[in-house]
């Protein structure tokens, strides 16, 4: 690491929020200035810095030097302090205050300043409040400056460092060498890992209290991440032990402390104990008890709704079969009602009939879905205005920003109702526990509540199972469609995916014309497969573009894993152009047409809807997990990346926040639910079994809507359809639906 001194002679750019500075370092007197790149929490000009780092050359801007580390230094001659003194770093002081108080107090001036700050009363335009202010200024900056050079040590970066001093002051030091695992738990962005890998450094046990409680919780976390609402406390606790590497005996008394502080909600089920993030716990609680007021029976006249159906049917050209007549009626007749079936069965034309029906009775309807691609292919369908499910509830505050992890807030809730007759949700195998918690609130007992979904599609990314708990539960009217109809018949990835579904292996013959297999043995070749189906064959095939053509695959791991493919297919669809800006954050690179896609939801996003030539037609807030969109352009001196999503907005990036951001010209097959593509190509060779199952196979197959390529060995696809497992999520909705059933039906009896 190479070391440069001086001081801030001129800020270029600053970010106020993390503390990111351009700046220009000047230094002794004939050296030419340097420009200077880092985080450095309260750069003002004149501050003089030690500053270690190394020397880079950026593209457009030339040579800098890259900051790690810093210190403040003391000014050491009068020129310093004066400089120091009239950068504005202490608030009141000007350069001619500055240049008053050194003429005074010359060398001694910071001196004073600390231990002996009566004395600048003696100063012109000084009152005694005034001194004790630039004094605590003064005292404030120095134990900031101390608190840097602490952390530092222990591995810690400027900008955490920032965020543990605005957070515990003068009290980090306790903290941190009492218990640093508070840091996981107090403030955003500190995982345990990095609690864990500042405790070795301090010299914490391995055996303490602080780091079990804090793995506990990790492990309740990382579960949470994976779908889950609990862990059976067996599974907890070895995890934790592979975590920790200490023996699940000493973890009882913590689970038990985490139940006392309100952190956990223990569940006996038969012999098993199961341990519940308290929050998972009372969402899946209240949200059976919404549905379960929502799920009421509405009294019709069979016959008289049957004839307005017949009329539906006879002015639209509409024809619905037995199950879809049976499911209109139903949607009718309950205040939740479900509608299932795999893709081609006819729920959209079911849907369309629901709508007319609900409007003839002069019923007020709102659509929605989780995503804005299925938002808009609901439109489509319909001919009404779908929005995403955020968009309905109108979000309106985020999370603060110690409590990420926490749902939003929406204008629309228990409060402020919708004020609707029927909503009907789209896409519901995506709906997680938080966002099904959120829109019951906002919808009140009379309301008919329709929704829509393939259980057996892949689970929603977020905790919970929530359309196959609620099937499951036996508490509702449940349709499913099976039959395949005429159109959809003609295409074989219909007839694939019901198929796979049932179990039943597919001729991979390539007879059909939207259905092929390419057998390919090595990956090296599947690779080389895919470029020329993405650049060549496929677009012109399905009339679309390259960008359209969506590579899906089970990892994210290997060569075949979305990290590589990305990597690949970047390379070669959006190679590097002089006049493409890019940028490298956390060793992967962005370029000016890059497809990406937003991996978490951020609340807190602004975004603008852009119409005609530019103008702004719409402002929101929130990009959420699963967004796709194209890098529109990169700003690298303002650090600025333009992400252009569906329905054209646009949202800004700081440099800081392109962790949220990974490319996107392949993707899970987890990560495309809710979403349809021209084309989709599958590369398969082989993979952990838990991941190569019938339900991913199935939930891949059908986000194609003109055409599956599949890329591998047969072994590999004939293995996913014959594996029924799935990777176990633990949820409990069902569970807390029957209670409810069970309690209602005990109070009508004793009634």
């Amino acid at each position: 690491m190479e070391k440069v001194k001086g001081y801030i002679d001129h800020i270029i750019f600053r970010n106020e929020d993390n503390g990111y500075t351009v700046f220009e370092l000047g230094r002794t007197q004939g050296s030419r200035s340097l420009t200077c790149v880092g985080t450095l929490p309260q750069a003002v000009t004149g501050m003089s810095i030690e500053a270690g780092g190394e020397y880079i050359t950026h593209a457009v801007y030339g040579r800098q030097f890259r900051i790690d580390s810093y210190e403040e230094k003391t000014p050491q001659d009068r020129d310093g302090i004066e400089r120091y003194l009239g950068s504005g770093a202490i608030r009141g002081i000007g350069p001619a205050l500055a240049a008053r108080i050194v003429r005074l107090f010359s060398d001694d001036t910071l001196r004073v300043i600390e231990d002996e700050p009566e004395k600048l009363v003696q100063v012109k335009g000084i009152s005694r409040r005034m001194a004790e202010d630039i004094a605590s200024q003064f005292r404030e900056k120095a134990q900031m400056r101390k608190a840097m050079v602490y952390l530092q040590k222990y591995g810690i970066s400027l900008s955490l460092g920032v965020r543990i001093y605005q957070k515990y002051g003068s009290d980090l030091y306790g903290i941190l060498q009492e218990n640093p695992y508070r840091l996981a738990e107090d403030i955003r962005g500190v995982g345990f890992m990095t609690a864990d890998e500042i405790a070795g450094r301090i010299g914490i046990h391995v055996d303490s209290d602080y780091r079990i409680h804090s793995g506990i919780l990790y492990c309740l976390s990382l579960a949470q991440s994976e779908g889950n609402c609990y862990l059976p406390k067996e599974k907890l606790f070895a995890r934790a032990e592979r975590l920790l590497g200490v023996s699940p005996a000493y973890m009882e008394k913590h689970v038990m402390d985490l139940a006392l502080e309100g952190k956990a909600v223990l569940k006996e089920r038969g012999e098993s104990l199961r341990v519940y993030p308290s929050n998972l716990y009372y969402l899946e609680l209240d949200t059976a008890r919404l549905l379960n007021e929502l799920n009421i029976s509405f009294e019709r006249d069979r016959e008289s709704v049957r004839k307005r159906l017949e009329a539906i049917e006879t002015g639209t050209g509409i024809e619905l079969e037995k199950l879809q007549k049976e499911s209109v009626m139903q949607a009718f007749e309950n205040g939740v009602f479900i509608l299932t079936g795999g893709p081609g069965t006819g729920k959209t034309t079911t849907i369309n009939a629901m709508i007319r029906l609900f409007e003839s009775e002069g019923l007020s309807i709102r659509l929605a879905a989780p995503t804005g691609r299925a938002a808009k292919r609901m439109t489509e369908a319909s001919g009404r205005e779908a929005s995403t499910i955020h968009r309905l509830l109108e979000l309106s505050a985020i999370p603060d920003d110690e409590e990420q992890d926490q749902p939003a807030s929406f204008a629309r809730n228990a409060q402020n109702p919708l004020k609707t007759d029927v909503i009907i949700i789209d896409e519901m195998s995506m709906v997680d526990i938080y966002l099904m918690h959120s829109l019951l609130e906002a919808v009140v007992p009379g309301t008919i509540l329709v929704l829509v979904g393939d259980e057996n599609q892949l689970p929603s990314v977020g905790p919970g199972n929530v359309l196959r708990d609620m099937i499951r539960s036996g508490s509702f009217s449940v349709v499913e469609l099976t039959k395949i109809f005429r159109q959809a018949s003609h295409s074989d990835i219909v007839v694939n995916a019901h198929k796979i579904n049932r179990g039943e292996q597919i001729p991979l013959d390539n007879r059909s014309k939207d259905f092929f297999f390419l057998k390919r043995s090595e990956a090296a070749q599947v690779l080389k497969v895919l470029l020329v189906l993405i650049q060549e064959k496929l677009p012109p095939y399905v009339e679309a573009k390259p960008y359209d053509i969506q590579v899906l695959t089970p990892m994210r791991k290997g060569v075949l894993g979305v990290e590589n493919l990305n990597r690949i297919l970047q390379q070669y669809l959006n190679p590097p152009d002089p006049s493409k800006i890019e940028t490298e954050q956390a060793g992967r690179i962005f370029r000016t047409g890059d497809k990406v896609m937003q991996i978490r939801n951020n609340y807190q996003m602004e975004w603008e809807l852009q119409g005609a030539r530019g103008v702004v037609a719409e402002n929101g807030l929130g990009v959420f997990n699963g967004d796709m969109g194209v890098i529109r352009s990169i700003d690298d001196f303002n650090k600025i990346v333009t992400v252009v999503f569906e329905e054209n907005r646009f949202a800004d990036y700081e440099y800081t926040q392109l962790e949220e951001l990974e490319l996107a010209y392949a993707v899970t097959v987890h990560k495309s639910q809710g979403s349809e593509y021209p084309a989709v190509i599958l590369p398969l060779l082989g993979g952990p079994q838990m991941l190569m199952n019938r339900n991913l196979l199935y939930t891949a197959v059908t986000r194609a809507k003109k055409c599956v390529t599949i890329v591998g060995n047969e072994e590999a696809v004939a293995r996913m359809i014959s594996n029924e497992s799935q990777i176990l999520r633990y949820s409990s909705l069902d569970e807390r639906l029957r209670e409810f059933r069970s309690e209602s039906f005990s109070r009508r009896q004793t009634g």
